[in-house]
């Protein structure tokens, strides 16, 4: 139910453009895009191809075998003994089958290996989507955040505008000293200053967004709540072991290591196989004599068929050596589960803290704002009457658009935290975000069915293309803000 939320949660966003521009994007749309078209996701798909072969590869080792050879000779120099019988060239042809029956348990536990890693590879698989749609989210709410920045800046920038011409009609009438002018004139020029910091940073959050989604951010909506967020850090945790992608990939890499020590040790074993050989050799004609026409066939054929038992005595230590090698990458891939789930408990851990601390201070932001917007207004209703300098006029503007910004970037904060944590829980696939209903998802067990059991030498796939959108004729993003983007609670926009 809780995986249902987020994906009936992410489909109610779509709603919210319903008031916004035609051209507006969802956050839906945009971890489409990535889904459908990012390259590092494509790559990891075709990673997961290559992985599928290693199954009808090792099966491959327990299957017959067929081959055919053929050999024409001359004979250059002959005996002149055997000249009555010696022929001057020769065809050979023969052709083998060999049916392997025991090989120590090595073919078996290798595909058992391998189909254990297809596994580990479709986890992993998980794993890169998540954290690709991780990506996306912050690139989405970046873009948010920053375009709030530069409006409130700009807003910023007008008001100390209007404030310094205010501050220099009222010196020239002597009201105001020139040290008010100073002041006005140098946090004017320090907003200034922090409103092209802020188009910059929003340049570089829409070009990020770009290499993640595949397209420019038009005027992206605000994101839609995220629902099935644990109630407590314990049970975001036990959530997160069970079902975290990279853990699950470790445990199944683990698994396959075991599989590959028992392989290692099969090289001790006997082996046996049976054959069948034909073989055919025409002489063309060479061989005999003519004083005796017939005397020696020029064609002969011969075929056997047998049993072949090869059982290992002594390998110079090299069966040993195999196996032990094998049980330390065993050793190896058991101790990653211990570093991949400590990995995982610290990212669920630290991704929680900081949902739980972005949301306190998106409350105390709250409260800051109001304080701010109701310090401003007082101030300037004293300095009119003189018991206020225009300096303190200036301060309590600062530190309104300090707590504006900070409650914008505590909202996005908190939002992408509590993203992180659904990905980090394994709550944030492909079919929990409810991207099926732009089109079908990629299945990696489709590809893996097609090989599995493909024997035929002779087939193959069509030459890759690239299926990854490229983004060279986007064209360069710019700071320029959309009316209906001005960040709402800037009161301080009519002062003056």
């Amino acid at each position: 139910m809780l995986l249902r939320g987020l994906r009936i949660s992410l489909l109610a966003g779509a709603c919210l453009t319903a008031t916004a521009p035609a051209a507006a994007d969802t956050l839906k749309d945009a971890l489409n895009g990535a889904y459908r078209t990012n390259p590092t996701l494509e790559a990891a798909r075709a990673q997961q191809r290559a992985t599928d072969e290693n199954v009808p590869i090792q099966r491959a080792a327990g299957l017959p075998s067929l081959s055919a050879n053929g050999t024409y000779t001359e004979y250059l120099k002959q005996s002149s003994g055997n000249s009555f019988v010696s022929p001057e060239r020769s065809a050979t042809g023969q052709v083998s089958l060999t049916v392997p029956i025991y090989q120590g348990g090595a073919v078996r536990n290798g595909i058992h290996g391998a189909e254990t890693r297809d596994l580990a590879g479709r986890a992993s698989l998980r794993g890169s989507e998540s954290s690709l749609f991780s990506q996306v989210t912050a690139a989405y709410m970046d873009v948010i955040l920053q375009e709030a920045v530069v409006g409130l800046n700009t807003n910023n920038v007008n008001v100390l505008t209007v404030n310094l011409e205010s501050t220099r009609d009222q010196f020239e009438i002597g009201s105001l000293t020139r040290t008010d002018v100073a002041q006005s004139e140098a946090r004017l020029a320090l907003a200034q200053g922090d409103l092209r910091t802020a188009q910059s940073n929003l340049i570089s959050a829409r070009e990020r967004y770009i290499q993640l989604v595949g397209k420019a951010p038009e005027n992206l909506a605000p994101p839609p709540p995220l629902p099935g967020l644990p109630g407590s850090v314990t049970e975001a945790v036990t959530v997160a072991t069970k079902n975290n992608p990279d853990l699950i990939a470790a445990q199944e890499n683990a698994d396959a290591a075991g599989f590959d020590t028992a392989a290692a040790g099969a090289a001790r074993l006997p082996r046996v196989n049976l054959f069948v050989n034909g073989n055919g050799t025409d002489y063309l004609g060479s061989a005999g004599s003519s004083l005796i026409p017939g005397a020696v066939k020029n064609f002969t054929t011969t075929a056997q068929a047998g049993a072949q038992i090869t059982i290992p005595l002594y390998q110079g230590g090299k069966p040993a050596a195999q196996e032990r090698q094998a049980q330390s990458r065993e050793s190896q891939a058991i101790e990653q589960v211990v570093a991949t789930e400590r990995s995982v408990v610290q990212q669920v851990r630290a991704a929680y803290a900081a949902w739980q601390a972005s949301n306190e201070i998106i409350a105390s932001t709250q409260t800051a704002v109001a304080a701010a917007e109701l310090s401003l207004e007082g101030t300037r209703a004293e300095q009119t009457v003189g018991t206020r300098q225009i300096l303190d006029i200036l301060n309590a503007e600062q530190e309104l658009l300090q707590a504006q910004v900070q409650l914008v970037t505590a909202r996005r904060n908190a939002y992408v935290a509590g993203f992180s944590l659904l990905a980090a829980m394994g709550r944030a696939e492909a079919r929990d975000l409810g991207l099926e209903d732009q089109g079908p998802l990629y299945d990696p067990v489709v590809n893996y069915d097609r090989v599995k059991n493909n024997v035929w030498d002779w087939s193959h796939d069509k030459d890759p293309v690239t299926h990854s959108t490229r983004t060279v004729d986007i064209p360069p993003q710019d700071a320029t803000i959309p009316a209906q983007e001005q960040p709402a609670g800037s009161s301080n926009a009519a002062a003056g």
